[in-house]
């Protein structure tokens, strides 16, 4: 819904307006993203927050405060800094050469946008006044930007792509929860149109790698759930390798490693058994298990669960009222809600249906507020704010299915608890921490089950898919004349480079950097606007996205040679419209305004990577040729040999024949 107040009144704007955080970034909060391009987008959105002023940081900043919680009060801060490429010392982007973008051109400006982390948050005395331990520069950039931890931190190219750096959730001491950040996180990115997106993966919990945990139970990474799917698998590793190797995994039948496993490891197949009992259909496959196991985990209660009425957990040491008259009132509290047949009503209601029977209002009132979303007895008493009433409304959950017994989950067969088969979530992370190490991980040989080396072998492979990227579509093209007499065509450039001339053009060809094409831009014309016009505009818009077009010019080309620089541009080029043109982009050679990096050295290495992947690497010393040490067979705690020979630089030292 459009926040008339925010849109509507542009007084507002700067005032250092709270706004939601469930809700930023949605379309009209706060802002209207109509804009045509990623820049568009982000120039409107900045209008809406509070410029900083003070901060000593070298490049512009800006801030949001987003409220978490109204009661009580909780608020977070987001930072947006904009970077400029020129102040820059490297000017190549790492994560774009990672992720395979190395091919794109280098933009003039990113901007980071920030979710702090406590620590660096605590360094500023406000957030109109960051103290320099925390903005001044370092080498040309932010310490803000450079420090890690942070609860979000995201940076976009100025063309539309960009990379989520990192996300810390509840684990890491966040305000936050990583669902609820991705959520934001997911939202900016289609509010401000962003064309691509990449991360690295290196999520864990409690040892665990999540890329691999999450593709043995549901096929993809835990980032999948919000589209991002393979990018880049480091070592050599294709998407069909990956694929496989998830497969190979998931259907490796349990009955197999029971019999296998059964004699060296006594614990895997109690636990196989365990699932297989609490589970209402079969677990055919080590992907089934794991599926049950993280399903089985999310519908776990956070909170102790409170066994039959017992309100323990209620009771508070300078509590006034005794543990005996909490029991009371949470039993009349709890019939009450049974009564509603399961709806949701207001607390008022609940309260007057509860007054019949106690008339001590304080009590009632103090059961309420502690009751949310506790367990008593088989029934989660739910707790939530009605949007639209903005009143807190109670509802009756019957988890007896789930968790009959307030120790954790319990599983009855004929009406009689098999207390062996009790499960906490406790329990459950051990379980699954056992099943990652000996199964995936750390899986021992046996003789006769060599089927069984296979599976460490492919989880390498998946551990190995660390570069994700989520591809949000290109803008819908308009295709209509505007209301104001204005039209959209949708351009990009082919590029010309005067120093290419009598270099080897298959040289250029082969390493994608001959011609790289950026992708279309919207270029809007008047509607009486003529082919000069067009030129004009289509090289100032890729002058100001792209850093290595300052001297960009525009050339006729096949669309173009026979137009004349008045003739209008409306009729002889469609509305909505695709172009290429070409031009020349200046002195530089094209592979110096790429973000792949030329001074970093050639890679190739045996597994085949052709380019910098961000593993570890050595660089031979005779021929200079990248390969990653563990290609090698250089330990990671192993420093890097002062002294490194390839094998086919050994192989020529050796065949080298001897001076006499």
């Amino acid at each position: 819904m459009l926040n008339v107040a925010v849109v509507g009144n542009k007084r507002r704007k700067r005032c250092g307006r709270v706004f939601r955080f469930k809700n930023f970034g949605e379309q009209g909060y706060p802002v209207m993203f109509n804009g045509s391009s990623f820049r568009e987008n982000v120039n409107a959105l900045l209008e809406y927050a509070s410029l900083e002023n003070n901060v000593n940081i070298g490049m512009p900043m800006w801030s949001f405060q987003l409220e978490l919680h109204h009661h009580p009060p909780l608020h977070v801060l987001l930072f947006v800094i904009e970077e400029s490429i020129e102040a820059a010392i490297n000017r190549h982007c790492n994560h774009c050469q990672y992720v395979g973008w190395g091919n794109h051109l280098i933009c003039n400006k990113k901007y980071h946008f920030l979710l702090p982390s406590k620590e660096a948050l605590s360094s500023c005395t406000s957030c109109e006044n960051c103290c320099d331990s925390v903005g001044t520069m370092n080498n040309g950039k932010s310490k803000l930007i450079e420090l890690e931890g942070h609860m979000m931190h995201g940076v976009f190219h100025s063309n539309g792509f960009g990379h989520l750096l990192c996300v810390n959730g509840l684990e890491m001491g966040s305000n936050l929860g990583g669902n609820q950040i991705m959520e934001f996180w997911n939202r900016l990115c289609n509010g401000l149109q962003a064309r691509k997106v990449s991360l690295n993966d290196t999520s864990q919990k409690r040892g665990m790698e999540l890329r691999l945990v999450n593709g043995i139970a549901y096929s993809e990474p835990w980032f999948g759930r919000w589209g991002y799917k393979f990018g880049r698998g480091c070592f050599g590793v294709t998407q069909s390798m990956y694929q496989k190797a998830i497969e190979a995994i998931r259907s490796m039948p349990l009955y197999l490693l029971t019999h296998h496993i059964a004699n060296s490891n006594h614990e895997i197949p109690l636990i196989f058994s365990r699932y297989q009992t609490l589970s209402d259909h079969s677990l055919i496959t080590l992907g089934d298990l794991f599926h049950y196991i993280l399903e089985l985990k999310s519908r776990l209660p956070r909170e102790t669960c409170i066994g039959s009425y017992n309100t323990n957990a209620l009771v508070e040491t300078n509590c006034r009222w005794s543990p005996k008259r909490i029991e009371m009132a949470t039993r009349v509290i709890v019939e009450a809600l049974k009564r509603t047949e399961f709806r949701w009503v207001s607390r008022q209601e609940v309260r007057d249906a509860a007054r019949v029977y106690i008339g001590d209002t304080g009590l009632l009132d103090f059961v309420l507020k502690s009751l949310g979303n506790h367990v008593v007895g088989n029934y989660l008493v739910r707790r939530s704010l009605n949007p639209v009433t903005k009143v807190l409304e109670y509802c009756l959950e019957d988890i007896s299915n789930a968790y009959p017994c307030h120790e954790g989950l319990v599983m009855s067969s004929s009406n009689k608890v098999k207390d062996k088969y009790k499960i906490t979530k406790g329990q459950l992370m051990k379980d699954m921490i056992c099943l990652y190490k000996y199964i995936l991980i750390d899986t021992k040989p046996i003789i006769g089950s060599e089927f069984l080396s296979a599976i460490p072998l492919a989880a390498r492979i998946i551990l190995d898919t660390k570069y994700l990227i989520k591809d949000y579509g290109e803008v819908p093209l308009q295709v209509e004349l505007g209301s104001e007499g204005k039209f959209n065509l949708y351009c990009t450039i082919l590029l010309r480079n005067v120093n290419n001339v009598g270099h080897d053009h298959e040289y250029y060809l082969n390493n994608e950097i001959s011609m790289p094409m950026p992708p279309y831009e919207c270029i809007t014309l008047k509607s009486c606007a003529t082919i000069n016009d067009l030129k004009l505009e289509v090289e100032r818009n890729f002058r100001e996205i792209y850093w290595g077009l300052r001297g960009f010019v525009v050339e006729p080309n096949e669309i173009l040679v026979n137009a004349k620089g008045n003739e209008m541009v409306f009729g002889m080029i469609e509305v909505g419209g695709k172009l290429v043109l070409e031009g020349w982009h200046g002195s530089d050679m094209i592979e110096h305004i790429c973000e792949r990096n030329p001074n970093k050295g050639i890679v190739d290495c045996t597994c085949g990577t052709k380019e910098d992947d961000g593993e570890r690497m050595v660089s031979c010393d005779i021929c200079e040729i990248l390969q990653h040490t563990r290609c090698v067979r250089i330990p990671n705690d192993e420093e890097v040999p002062h002294i490194f020979l390839c094998k086919r630089c050994e192989q020529e030292i050796v065949l080298f024949p001897s001076l006499p």
